[in-house]
């Protein structure tokens, strides 16, 4: 019998050819676990309002991986030294860091899977896979977890200028249309360095990251918190949570055996020993969508409401403002509404609510990004910025909404 050939490369729309670097790396993506995520959409619900948003995690993971190996190469050529086994580890690490993710991303981590977070699931499913793949995977699992020695290498998997957010940011601009969060990765991977084994950016591409840091900003209002997408992530949160609610007081609902299992109880960390996370490893976008066009059937006026909302795209009403909504506008229509549909005061929560969202370009508490001066000086990217609107992205800005029913307005 004739081997396959493992050294496949892929076409992508945003950086043409991505190569499979060697034999492991691509039984890692042919695993079951990993080719999961081609049925994970990458931005939830916001296919919605960018009728182009429909690529996957699966993308984004490759797509990670392909600029791990531009830094990779770049660093090297700047006589940092990373060995076989450390560049090995960096690609696995990159390429499983999203492997976690439940369908329609964050929604189920707030509604059925509600006390365990996607990285938590992510570093599970990398344990199990080190099982099956004989250890090793256990150099990645260290840089993954911030437990290796050499500290540049978790800044290029998670920080505020890592290949994860490097690539979301070009890919979703990209697939959605929003041209405002398109960056220049390519410059900004030229312009790494590392010195004592940390992470900096060569002084002549501060401009980058300035521009990095203000996409990232626009990127979150224009489409991550987008208004009409946060409504529709709301409403298939308060979906899942009623269906969890009827079917532990015994009520049927028609889904998938997963998602049944995943509804029946209480999710903790504690539960995901491999049975289960090969369970949750068959959950994704699909076993939602088809349990909301059930459901839009069921007897229970909230489920079925809520469900119709997402598969009619007839959303909740929602109103962002600056300033805090008080609790008395939120009481009148909530006895309003009660008394119209014949549900509790209770039960109208899934209906009206209140809540507020955050956005901060950069963070000043967090790992810093450091810029090394010709000096041979490392400081922090706001204070080696001459742009005034730099300190101003690092300040956290709140927003507040309400939601309720249109017809209410």
């Amino acid at each position: 019998m004739s081997e396959i050939n493992k050294l496949k490369i892929f076409n992508d729309p945003i950086y043409g050819f991505i190569t499979i670097p060697n034999a492991l790396i691509y039984d890692l993506v042919q695993h079951p676990y990993f080719q999961r995520l081609r049925r994970i959409s990458q931005m939830g619900l916001s296919y919605l309002v960018y009728p182009g948003a429909n690529h996957t995690r699966f993308h984004h993971a490759l797509g990670c991986m392909h600029i791990m190996q531009k830094a990779v190469e770049v660093l090297r050529f700047k006589g940092v030294s990373i060995s076989q086994e450390e560049e090995n580890a960096l690609y696995i690490a990159i390429l499983l860091h999203d492997i976690g993710h439940g369908p329609f991303s964050h929604a189920m981590e707030k509604s059925i899977v509600e006390d365990v977070h996607h990285e938590a699931i992510s570093l599970l499913f990398m344990d199990q896979l080190n099982v099956e793949f004989d250890g090793q995977l256990s150099l990645a699992i260290q840089v993954f977890k911030g437990d290796y020695h050499r500290k540049f290498m978790l800044q290029l998997v998670s920080s505020q200028l890592d290949m994860d957010r490097m690539d979301y940011l070009k890919r979703d601009s990209f697939y959605s249309g929003v041209a405002e969060g398109n960056v220049n990765s390519e410059r900004l991977i030229q312009m790494m360095n590392v010195v004592d084994d940390v992470l900096v950016i060569e002084e002549k591409g501060i401009y980058s990251v300035e521009k990095f840091l203000m996409s990232r900003r626009l990127m979150y209002w224009q489409a991550y918190l987008h208004k009409t997408s946060l409504v529709a992530e709301l409403i298939l949160t308060k979906v899942l949570k009623r269906a969890k609610e009827l079917t532990q007081k015994g009520i049927v609902l028609p889904c998938s055996e997963p998602l049944l299992f995943f509804m029946q109880n209480k999710i903790t960390l504690d539960i995901f020993d491999s049975e289960n996370l090969d369970l949750f490893s068959q959950l994704d976008d699909f076993d939602i969508i088809s349990a909301l066009k059930s459901w839009q059937k069921q007897d229970d006026f909230i489920l079925s409401s809520l469900s119709k909302m997402i598969i009619n795209r007839d959303l909740l009403k929602i109103k962002v403002s600056s300033e805090k909504i008080p609790t008395e506008e939120l009481q009148l229509i909530k006895e309003r509404f009660a008394l119209e549909n014949n549900i509790s005061l209770l039960e109208t929560n899934y209906f009206i609510f209140k809540g507020k969202i955050k956005n901060q370009a950069y963070s000043k508490e967090a790992e810093p990004i450091r810029i090394l001066k010709k000096d041979r000086t490392i400081e922090d990217i706001v204070e080696a910025s001459d742009q005034l609107n730099l300190k101003s992205l690092s300040k956290l800005v709140t927003k507040y909404y309400i939601c309720f029913p249109k017809q209410l307005a």
